[in-house]
């Protein structure tokens, strides 16, 4: 299987030859892909622009006599993604490695989020030292600065797209080898867990339980993209049980912080039928940078200063509320077995008797919330906090249970 190399031939013709012929130097089959549009190719692709732009159901001669860049961007990284994905699917992609600018960019980490995890991606981008986000998505996506522009190879830019190649190559030459010796049996059911730091005693307690049963647990932080990961992997049918003590991202897209999952956090389970046990857990914070990134309109709320990078503000008993429902209706909808937990002394590290985030009628408000909503889904209450020990081992028991119930009627 090739390697597949994407970039636009007319702006990164030079450059992607020479990771070509350094990826063939180390013995990797790889196919070239022009990407481009606009412009005269400067090399000869192997799979050409016309087939990229057939691939998104659009004609390339079309598309470049209308002179849209935009939209000649957004069709190549369509065309590209389902090229790609259909390629994967007959069993023909080694990795995908791309270069770019913010065109390049763009369309290479699409298709790279096409593919599964594990498959090698790496993207070689002049945006790489910012914020990647957008670029990444929940996949393992590599990005690899380019320092300067990519354009020519010159003493800066040589070695960086020859460790762009190497890399590849020692990704694809490794893959599915056993480097490192691994103690006990690799195919434990997986559980997916959400943690924030304010919870870290509650899941890494309740993983030992778990881990103890004999599941294997991915402990996902909740920063957004944790989430966003772990609602992907659940769709995917990768996970046996969620136990989602940490759902702090909902407060985050709520209220406009800076550490949202989307709208569609807390889905993936209940559309599925997964076996989840779900808390509230951080809920009582919402996530901003440093205290000049918050938006003036919180200029007299709570605020709280975790670290020099990561200011939290205390959600309102309204906020509180709206979020309370939020988990009703979702849990409501849970087309497998499902269990809610509620910690009645505090829902983080910060939000307990002499803490900063310490407010009972916002807590109150969230606890109700959810009692309104979440119709025939158990719901269950305990009066202690979320990082004691009792509420901890509850919540694993919880899922035990679930899960042995959901594998009996199964």
């Amino acid at each position: 299987m090739p390697v597949f190399l994407l970039a636009t031939l007319d702006t990164k013709g030079q450059e992607a030859a020479f990771v070509r012929d350094e990826l063939t130097a180390c013995g990797i089959a790889t196919r070239l892909v022009d990407t481009g549009c606009l412009g005269e190719p400067a090399v000869v692709a192997d799979v050409s622009r016309e087939e990229v732009f057939a691939a998104a159901g659009a004609s390339l001669a079309e598309v470049r006599g209308r002179g849209d860049r935009g939209e000649a961007i957004a069709t190549a990284a369509e065309g590209a993604t389902r090229l790609i994905a259909r390629l994967h699917a007959e069993g023909q992609v080694q990795g995908v490695l791309a270069l770019g600018g913010s065109a390049g960019t763009t369309i290479g980490t699409a298709a790279m989020r096409a593919l599964p995890l594990g498959v090698p991606k790496l993207m070689v981008s002049t945006l790489a030292s910012g914020q990647v986000r957008q670029y990444v998505g929940d996949k393992d996506v590599l990005m690899l600065n380019s320092v300067v522009d990519i354009l020519g190879v010159n003493r800066v830019s040589r070695p960086v797209l020859q460790n762009a190649a190497r890399a590849m190559a020692g990704m694809v030459a490794l893959r599915g080898k056993q480097v490192f010796a691994v103690a006990g049996p690799v195919d434990k059911p997986l559980i997916a867990a959400s943690m924030f730091g304010v919870t870290t005693p509650c899941v890494s307690r309740a993983r030992e339980v778990l881990e103890a049963a004999g599941y294997e647990v991915l402990v996902f932080h909740a920063t957004g993209n944790g989430g966003l990961a772990m609602e992907s992997l659940i769709a995917d049918g990768l996970i046996a049980g969620v136990l989602d003590i940490t759902t702090t991202e909902l407060a985050d897209e709520l209220v406009g912080g800076v550490l949202s999952a989307g709208p569609n956090r807390l889905t993936a389970a209940s559309r599925a039928g997964v076996p989840q046990v779900v808390s509230v857990g951080a809920l009582d914070m919402v996530n901003f940078h440093a205290p000049e990134t918050i938006p003036a309109r919180f200029a007299e709320r709570k605020l709280y200063r975790h670290n020099s990078n990561v200011t939290l503000m205390r959600t309102t008993p309204e906020e509180c509320s709206l979020l309370g429902e939020e988990i009703g209706c979702k849990l409501a909808a849970a087309r497998g077995p499902a269990a809610v937990l509620l910690p009645l002394r505090g829902v983080s590290a910060i939000d307990a008797a002499g803490q900063p985030f310490d407010d009972p009628a916002a807590r109150a408000a969230l606890f109700d919330g959810v009692r309104r909503h979440i119709g025939p889904t158990e719901l269950i209450e305990l009066d202690s906090h979320i990082n004691d020990e009792s509420f901890a081992i509850a919540a694993a028991e919880k899922l035990l249970t679930l899960m042995r119930n959901a594998a009996v009627k199964s």
